[in-house]
C-alpha cells in the first residue's frame, strides 16, 4: 500500500472566524470549533475509517490544533511536532487582510510573503519534512493543523511550489486526503466538510 495523508485543519476559533492571521498566537477553539472536532473525530471513527488502527498521529503543538485531535479522539495517539504549527506572520499577525491591504495594496500571502516572519522558502522546507515523513514508510498517517502550512503540504505533495496553496482552501475542521493515482501523487479528497452538516 503506498501511505496517504490525511489532513485535518483545526476547529473554528474566534480569529478564524473573523479572517485574522493566527499564526503561533496561541487561543483556543470556540464552542463551534469544539462540535466540529466532536464531528470529525465520529467521522474518523465510522467505517471506512474506523478509527485509523495503525496510522500514525501528529498534531500542531498549538492549542487550536491539539485541542481538536484531543476531541477527536487521536490525542493519546499523537506526537506534537513543530513541523506543522502554522505559518508565522510576523509583522501581519492577528490582522485581516482588509488591514494587511490598507497597509500594502494587492499583497498576496503566497506571493509576498511577510515581513519579520517566516519566508515562504521556510514554509516550503516546513511542507517538505512534512510530506517526506508522510511517505517514509508502509503506513498512512494523519495530521491536525492549520490552514496556511496545510495548503502548503497539499502543494508540495502535489509535487508544486507552494504558491499553488493559493487555489485550494481549507475550512476549519476540514478532512483533506493526498494519495496516489497511477503511481503519481494526487488529491483523494479535498475540503470536505460533510461530517458538519448534521
Amino acid at each position: 500500500m503506498a501511505p496517504r495523508i490525511l489532513l485535518a485543519r483545526h476547529g473554528q476559533t474566534e480569529w478564524s472566524l473573523s479572517g485574522r492571521h493566527t499564526g503561533r498566537t496561541d487561543i483556543p477553539l470556540l464552542e463551534e470549533g469544539r462540535r466540529g472536532a466532536k464531528l470529525l473525530g465520529e467521522r474518523l471513527h465510522r467505517a471506512p475509517w474506523s478509527g485509523l488502527e495503525g496510522t500514525e498521529v501528529r498534531t500542531s503543538p498549538l492549542l487550536r490544533a491539539s485541542e481538536t485531535c484531543a476531541i477527536a479522539g487521536f490525542g493519546e495517539r499523537a506526537e506534537p511536532w513543530d513541523a506543522l504549527m502554522e505559518y508565522d506572520y510576523g509583522a501581519y499577525e492577528g490582522l485581516t487582510p482588509d488591514e494587511i491591504h490598507a497597509r500594502r495594496p494587492g499583497w498576496v500571502l503566497w506571493h509576498d510573503g511577510v515581513p519579520d516572519g517566516e519566508t515562504l522558502a521556510q514554509v516550503s522546507a516546513r511542507a517538505d519534512e512534512v510530506v517526506e515523513w508522510a511517505r517514509s514508510a508502509d503506513r498512512d498517517v494523519l495530521v491536525f493543523a492549520h490552514g496556511h502550512i496545510l495548503r502548503a503540504i497539499g502543494a508540495r505533495w502535489l509535487g508544486q511550489d507552494i504558491v499553488f496553496g493559493a487555489r485550494i482552501r481549507l475550512d476549519p475542521t476540514s478532512l483533506s486526503v493526498l494519495s496516489w493515482a497511477y503511481g503519481e501523487p494526487a488529491v483523494e479528497r479535498w475540503n470536505d466538510t460533510g461530517h458538519m452538516e448534521v
